[in-house]
C-alpha cells in the first residue's frame, strides 16, 4: 500500500509498505479522507512539538474515515463494506484514568501520528473496532473525518459547561475555534462571538452564522464584549489559538463568576495571567485536552444537520500531492485542508 511519510523536516515521500493484517479485535480500514491538522503541519515544520519528536520516518494524519475492509475474527459490531470514522487515541483501557473514564488522560496511551505512532496518510489502517464509529449514509466520510477536530470542540465545551441561552466567545478562527463555535451553538448557546487577526478567516465565521466576528487588531476586545452583553461578559470563553495575547485577553471577555477554557496550544508554556482577577471574579479555569466520549455525539450532530464541518474545508489533494498541500495549509487564510483517497 502507499504511504505518506514524513522523511525530514518539510520532506514527504510516498513510500511503499506492506498492508496491515487486523488483530482479532481490528478493523482494516480502506481510507478515503484525511484532515491536515495544525499538529501535523507543525510535525512538518519543525519535527516535533515539545517532548513530542519525531523519528523519522513517520506517517501523519489522524483525522480520518473510510470504509471497512476486513474485520478481525472477534468483531462483530461492524462488517466489510461500513463506513466509518476513526479516533485516533487508542488508551491502555486499565490505568487509573481510564477507569474512571478519563481515557484521553491516560499516559499509555496510543495516538495516531504522535512520535512514534504512524497516522493515516495510508491507503490503509488496522485500527481497533472499539475506535472504530459507523457512519450513517447521510454522513459523508470527508464529514466523518473531522469528528475529530469537532470533538475537540463539543469537549471544550462540555469542559466549560456551555448550556442554553449562553452567550460564548471563542478566541481563535481557525478550525478549531470555527468548530467549538459551532459546538457551542448545538450545545444551547444563544450567542456566539469569535476573534482572529486574519479579515478572511473572520469574514468566514461571520458567514457560517457567528453573531459577531471581532478583528482584535482594530477592535479593542474589552470594549465589544462589553458593548455586546451590556457590561456583563461573556458567560464562557474558550480560548483556541494558543497565541500569547489571545491567552491574556481571556479575562478580558469573561463575566464575573464566569469559565475560561483553554484548548489552544501556546508556542509558551508559560503565560503570565493576573491571579488576583481570577480570585476576585471567582472564574472557572479549565484546561482542555483532546476529548473523551465525543465520537457518537459529533456522528449524531453531524447526521441531524446540526453542525457543518465540511464548509471549513478549503481544498483536497490527492496523496501525492501531499508535499504542496501541508505548504497550502501554512498559509495564513486556510482553515482547512484534506487529503483524499480514490475511492
Amino acid at each position: 500500500m502507499r504511504t505518506a511519510a514524513l522523511t525530514d523536516v518539510e520532506e514527504f515521500e510516498i513510500r511503499e509498505r506492506e498492508r496491515p493484517t487486523p488483530e482479532p479485535d481490528e478493523v482494516l480500514v480502506e481510507v478515503r479522507d484525511v484532515g491536515i491538522c495544525g499538529s501535523d503541519v507543525h510535525y512538518f515544520e519543525h519535527g516535533r512539538i515539545g517532548d513530542y519528536v519525531v523519528d523519522y520516518p513517520l506517517v501523519l494524519g489522524h483525522e480520518s474515515a473510510g470504509v471497512v475492509a476486513e474485520v478481525g475474527d472477534d468483531v462483530d459490531e461492524l462488517a466489510p463494506g461500513d463506513r466509518v470514522t476513526l479516533e485516533p487515541g487508542v488508551p491502555c483501557r486499565h490505568c487509573a484514568h481510564c477507569k474512571r473514564g478519563d481515557y484521553h488522560l491516560c499516559e499509555d496511551v496510543v495516538f495516531m501520528a504522535t512520535p512514534p505512532h504512524d497516522g493515516a496518510f495510508a491507503e490503509h489502517v488496522a485500527w481497533p473496532a472499539d475506535f472504530a464509529y459507523e457512519l450513517p449514509d447521510s454522513v459523508s466520510t470527508r464529514e466523518g473525518a473531522l469528528c475529530e477536530p469537532l470533538s475537540v470542540g463539543i469537549h471544550a465545551c462540555r469542559r466549560g459547561n456551555v448550556g442554553v441561552g449562553d452567550t460564548v466567545l471563542v478566541t481563535g478562527a481557525g478550525p478549531i475555534g470555527l468548530l467549538v463555535a459551532e459546538a457551542a451553538r448545538a450545545a444551547g448557546a444563544t450567542d456566539v462571538l469569535v476573534t482572529d487577526v486574519v479579515a478572511e478567516k473572520l469574514a468566514f465565521a461571520e458567514e457560517g452564522g457567528v453573531d459577531r466576528a471581532i478583528d482584535v487588531t482594530e477592535e479593542d476586545l474589552a470594549t465589544v464584549v462589553d458593548e455586546y452583553t451590556d457590561g456583563v461578559g461573556a458567560d464562557v470563553v474558550v480560548e483556541a489559538s494558543g497565541a500569547e495575547p489571545s491567552i491574556r485577553s481571556t479575562l478580558d471577555g469573561v463575566r464575573r463568576g464566569g469559565t475560561v477554557v483553554f484548548v489552544g496550544l501556546a508556542s509558551e508554556a508559560e503565560v503570565p495571567l493576573d491571579v488576583v482577577e481570577i480570585i476576585d471574579n471567582e472564574l472557572d479555569v479549565h484546561g482542555s485536552f483532546r476529548y473523551a466520549n465525543t465520537y457518537d455525539a459529533a456522528v449524531d450532530l453531524l447526521a441531524d444537520d446540526e453542525v457543518d464541518v465540511e464548509r471549513i474545508i478549503d481544498f483536497e489533494s490527492p496523496l501525492e500531492d501531499v508535499d504542496a498541500a501541508f505548504r497550502r495549509s501554512m498559509e495564513p487564510e486556510v482553515v482547512k485542508g484534506m487529503i483524499t483517497f480514490d475511492g
